[in-house]
């Protein structure tokens, strides 16, 4: 068995563990931004290939006490790196991290380990130089109260880099992040889901390869495919075991919508490869079937209501970061009021960095989750139809739109366009 760690935003280490054991590995714990647990040998590869709401998986290769530099030196030295990189690697230590240890400077600790590693590949390969001229592979480490834990990336790129998104626009939301909001607000495949800000198309995307089934990592490669403990036959078995578990049959209705032509046009081909990737992996098991795309129409969000009694709206409105446009945000929110009216009964689920979101657009949420992906800081606002009624004033005009699941085109409706 293997002791893996998978990165995650912080505060979504709870989601990414029920994603873990959901694929059937045990948790050993957890700490910010990172989920501790174990696995087969299967799962070096599965992991990077399933999970969906992880940055990065690592394989911890040593954990033990350093408290000065010779004690790190020699624990890094002990491990048998030559099992895991071959004569001509690149070898990095791409990032330290540290917390309430003696050892705190990572400039420092990322040189001991780069020698101590080239070291042991020196002395067991008898070679006075490596020549580095291969596949760059990654080791990260972590020291907590001056606990030392060396890592091996087996991710590569970023997991939330999953190949299908050519076009992010600009500020585009991460496909984790995504993947995260849908598992907060407990989606299922039968509820309508609609995206009014969709920029490039990923929340959308993202829920149809979850309502699908389709394992978000088909349509890229891993770190670990460069290494000698890759098992390319066995991980083709793992893409055919997971294609099998597509679903081609169910239906769903999601929809994007946006007000700029240029993002619906992104959306329509990241969503197309998207569903491109899926139907390759379908492919591996002799299967022509076809996954439905998402629907994106260009519409200012101010001229939609729903069109079921219920459903759920989820979105990442602009934040105003930059210099002058932060008012221009807050006047978004206060117009994002509507929504309320013309979405009755629908949850809705925010993800801003702007903290004034709330004072904005006057409602309190029923949940709040703090994420912090790379360097920033955000809150997912989750309004559930309970709590909407409950805080603000039920009065108005509320219309509501039919129950037609056989039709995804939309009609106006008294000045509004509704979603079918």
């Amino acid at each position: 068995m293997n002791n893996l760690v998978a990165l995650c935003a912080v505060g979504a280490e709870r989601t990414l563990g029920n994603e873990i054991k959901l694929l059937g590995y045990k948790l050993n714990g957890n700490a910010p931004g990172r989920v501790f647990f174990i696995g087969d040998d299967d799962a070096l590869f599965r992991t990077n290939l399933c999970l969906r709401t992880a940055d990065r998986v690592y394989l911890e290769l040593a954990r033990y006490h350093a408290e000065d530099f010779d004690q790190l030196f020699d624990g890094v030295y002990s491990i048998a790196w030559q099992d895991f990189f071959k004569k001509d690697s690149k070898i990095t230590v791409d990032k330290v991290r540290t917390y309430k240890s003696k050892l705190n400077s990572e400039h420092a600790i990322q040189g001991i380990v780069q020698k101590a590693i080239y070291k042991k590949l020196g002395d067991v390969w008898r070679m006075s130089s490596l020549p580095e001229s291969g596949e760059e592979s990654d080791v990260r480490v972590f020291i907590t109260e001056d606990e030392a834990q060396i890592c091996l990336d087996l991710s590569g790129l970023p997991l939330h880099k999953r190949g299908y998104r050519t076009d992010g626009g600009v500020a585009p939301i991460r496909e984790t992040t995504a993947s995260v909001m849908l598992q907060l607000m407990l989606w299922r495949r039968k509820t309508p889901l609609h995206d009014p800000f969709c920029g490039s198309g990923t929340l959308p995307i993202e829920a149809c390869l979850y309502a699908h089934n389709v394992a978000p990592g088909f349509g890229r490669r891993f770190a670990l495919e460069n290494l000698p403990i890759f098992n390319a036959n066995r991980a083709h078995e793992i893409k055919c075991a997971e294609a099998e578990k597509i679903r081609t049959d169910v239906e769903c209705r999601i929809t994007g919508t946006d007000i700029d032509p240029s993002a619906i046009q992104r959306s329509r081909t990241n969503a197309e490869h998207a569903c491109v990737m899926a139907g390759r992996a379908l492919q591996m098991i002799g299967s022509d079937a076809r996954i439905e795309r998402p629907d994106f129409e260009v519409s200012d969000f101010k001229d939609l209501h729903a069109p079921y009694e219920s459903g759920l709206i989820i979105c990442n409105p602009p934040y105003g970061e930059r210099l002058g446009e932060e008012e221009q945000a807050k006047e978004l929110y206060r117009s994002m009021a509507s929504l309320f009216t013309d979405f009755p009964n629908w949850e809705i689920g925010v993800i801003t960095a702007n903290k004034h979101f709330q004072e904005c657009i006057a409602r309190y949420a029923s949940t709040l989750k703090d994420l912090k992906a790379g360097n920033l800081d955000t809150t997912f606002y989750i309004y559930n139809g309970s709590e909407k009624e409950k805080h603000f004033d039920k009065a108005g005009d509320r219309k509501k739109g039919g129950y037609k699941p056989n039709s995804r085109k939309f009609s106006s409706n008294r000045g509004k366009k509704e979603w079918r």
